[in-house]
């Protein structure tokens, strides 16, 4: 194995490569193909691949080395099995104080976020991908046009058609 500081082969730097980009690369494998269990072990296997492949994958390289297996894993999958999108626990519930608010009132923040994680789960993949990494991550269409290797304009097309639906389904958000 190789001692260079900055090779992907050196076990500290490969691990904080690794702490850097799994919880992204992870919601993103989820997000495009819809099972966090999924995502997980796509997300293994990736990084057990390019540890595998080290030596021929330079650090500067390696965020688009990962995110090109993660994907090419996930559809090797999905060619599997029809994978329906389970939308979990990703909606950030605000915290709802049962001492001010009236049970009508959490009982409809209640039935608006099953109706929001539904409407979500319904968008088209690529819609869907976008609106999560934008409004979950947190993430610029800058970032999310650089993860999914197309335009920003693009990015911004498929939030607004995002956005446009959800719109339709449950209101303004």
């Amino acid at each position: 194995m190789s001692d260079n500081k900055n090779s992907t082969c050196n076990e500290k730097v490969f691990d904080n490569f690794f702490k850097s980009h799994s919880k992204l690369l992870r919601n993103y494998v989820y997000y495009k193909f819809g099972d966090l269990d999924q995502a997980e072990d796509i997300v293994q296997d990736t990084f057990i691949k390019l540890w595998n492949n080290c030596s021929k994958v330079d650090l500067d390289k390696a965020k688009s080395y990962i995110y090109t297996v993660a994907t090419n894993l996930g559809i090797s999958i999905a060619r599997h099995q029809k994978v329906k999108f389970k939308y979990k626990d990703y909606i950030i519930q605000r915290k709802t104080d049962v001492n001010n608010e009236s049970p009508e009132f959490i009982a409809l923040e209640k039935e608006y976020m099953q109706k929001l994680k539904s409407a979500i789960a319904e968008l088209p993949e690529r819609q869907r991908e976008v609106f999560l990494l934008s409004r979950i991550d947190k993430k610029t269409y800058r970032e999310i046009a650089e993860l999914s290797n197309v335009s920003v304009k693009a990015i911004e097309k498929l939030m607004h058609k995002a956005l446009l639906t959800l719109r339709k389904k449950i209101g303004n958000i």
